[in-house]
């Protein structure tokens, strides 16, 4: 089996490392010549793909691929893969066909649990170019009559990416919203996930997300309290001093569910929620 990752960052990097055995060849795409030694290291074929033009190589890795992964997000003129090798995907039948996307594409439901039947409701304009690039997959699945399964995740942490860095950065805060939730998922569930995908073809939406939606500041006392350090004080939200994008996450609340990953892939969680998973990264840090 061959796989392609089109845009192999951190969340296509550990499913390398969880299915590297099930490949006999793995090539995936970088925006820049400087990260093309890194992915060989990991052994990964490396391709350069800005998203605007096809990379050299490229169309002619997909004939062979039998596993294709999207990891790269759309842009005003839709999804940057789509639009330049639909037709080499199409003609190459790969086996599976998998879509990193968001839950952001779910938008505000003040708190209320959603799942994938929840009518989408984005709102912001990387939500809503999401929710396009979703359609347009689906509608590439119906008709070339390929198994297209869409991945939502949430927040995504793992080790060189959690709370402790930000304790680490002294850049650590509990901003408090009342009422405000998010889930998370660390990026070892979403590789194991997408292994567990993977195994059954299928043009289906799954939820890749934690068992617990929890207030923000709850996750970064709880990293205080295992660091043995003072957890910072609470900044009320009105008065954080936020950018545009930090500020526009804390206008959708909702709590997502993964029963869909559960029941229909069999999908057992390693971190179901952040106080296991902080407890792991700890010995990490």
């Amino acid at each position: 089996m061959r796989l392609f990752i089109f845009g192999t960052g951190f969340s296509s990097k550990a499913f390398v490392e969880e299915v590297r055995d099930q490949f006999e060849w793995i090539g995936g795409t970088t925006r820049s010549p400087e990260k093309a030694d890194a992915l060989r290291d990991l052994g990964v074929e490396p391709f350069i793909f800005d998203g605007e033009a096809q990379g050299e190589g490229i169309a002619d890795a997909l004939k062979t691929a039998t596993h294709v992964l999207v990891s790269i997000a759309p842009n005003e003129a839709g999804d940057p893969v789509l639009n330049q090798y639909a037709s080499d995907i199409a003609a190459a039948k790969p086996h599976w066909i998998g879509y990193l996307s968001t839950v952001g594409v779910y938008g505000n439901h003040d708190g209320a649990w959603v799942d994938e039947e929840t009518p989408l409701n984005p709102v912001s304009k990387r939500s809503v170019q999401r929710v396009a690039a979703e359609e347009a997959w689906l509608a590439f699945a119906a008709k070339n009559d390929l198994p297209v399964q869409i991945f939502r995740l949430s927040g995504i942490y793992g080790s060189g990416r959690n709370a402790f860095e930000n304790f680490k950065k002294g850049t650590a805060r509990r901003l408090v919203k009342p009422g405000q939730v998010f889930n998370r998922i660390h990026v070892a569930d979403i590789a194991g996930a997408l292994k567990a995908a993977m195994a059954k073809p299928s043009t289906r939406v799954f939820n890749v997300t934690d068992d617990e939606p929890a207030p923000p500041q709850d996750v970064v006392a709880f990293a205080a309290q295992l660091l043995g350090v003072e957890a910072p004080p609470e900044i009320p939200f009105e008065t954080a001093d936020l950018s545009p994008m930090a500020r526009s996450f804390y206008g959708e609340n909702k709590r997502v569910s993964n029963k869909r990953l559960k029941e229909e892939l069999g999908f057992t969680f390693r971190y179901p929620d952040y106080r296991t998973a902080l407890k792991a990264l700890l010995k990490t840090v």
